[in-house]
């Protein structure tokens, strides 16, 4: 599948589960320690808003960040995390929508920053970030939709994206058995098998389910980026 059409299909699953959910599911917390599922949900529109207009200033010669600043966006997530979910399900419709059209004009040799003066990017980028984002802060709201559920091809990227990025604080070999692949992270070490979505999940700081079987007690693993 188009990696963009991948994206999109993402996001409808979110934008369903998420017009679904009432007022007070949206108060209760979700799996991000200090987060409400309005906190989440609110992230998600303005990362999708904040990509569709760093992407447009890219393509129309008027570069502008992704977000004013941490501060800025933080502050932004607080206030509208309290929205109702008929205002939150609009806000990511919105601004998914203007994500999709400007994944389809995107320029790919162009770059985009998070922050100004803060980290660059090639746009080209935008489309594995945003997947991530997606998938990772759907089932960040703990309302039956989880790493068992992901994709395959997307369960196979965030392993492997989340196992490079660990390598720089601890080795260990993983096994994913429903894609047949191993994977080292950092010079690999003692061994850890389970499905591909739940081995990233543990990675980017989740927990480990127990559908992961290890040769020793597995570390708790930090928040991931």
């Amino acid at each position: 599948m188009n990696p963009v059409e991948a994206v999109l299909e993402a996001t409808t699953r979110y934008l369903s589960a998420l017009e679904g959910l009432t007022d007070e599911q949206l108060r209760d917390p979700s799996l991000l320690p200090g987060w409400s599922r309005g906190h989440v949900a609110a992230h998600l529109a303005l990362n999708a808003h904040g990509f569709a207009r760093a992407l447009r200033g890219a393509r129309t010669g008027d570069p502008v960040p992704i977000y004013d600043s941490q501060e800025a966006r933080d502050a932004e997530v607080e206030e509208r995390s309290s929205g109702s979910v008929e205002e939150l399900a609009a806000f990511n419709q919105m601004a998914s929508l203007r994500l999709a059209g400007e994944l389809r004009l995107m320029k790919a040799l162009v770059t985009i920053e998070r922050t100004p003066g803060g980290h660059v990017f090639d746009a080209a980028k935008v489309v594995e970030i945003r997947w991530k984002e997606v998938e990772i802060h759907h089932a960040d709201l703990g309302i039956g939709y989880g790493p068992a559920d992901w994709p395959l091809p997307f369960a196979a990227l965030l392993l492997e994206s989340a196992a490079a990025d660990r390598g720089r604080e601890l080795g260990i070999t993983l096994h994913a058995r429903d894609i047949d692949k191993t994977v080292l992270v950092g010079q690999g070490g003692h061994g850890v098998a389970g499905p591909a979505g739940d081995l990233a999940w543990w990675l980017v700081g989740r927990g480990a389910s127990d559908s992961l079987t290890s040769t020793r007690p597995l570390p708790e693993l930090g928040a991931w980026k």
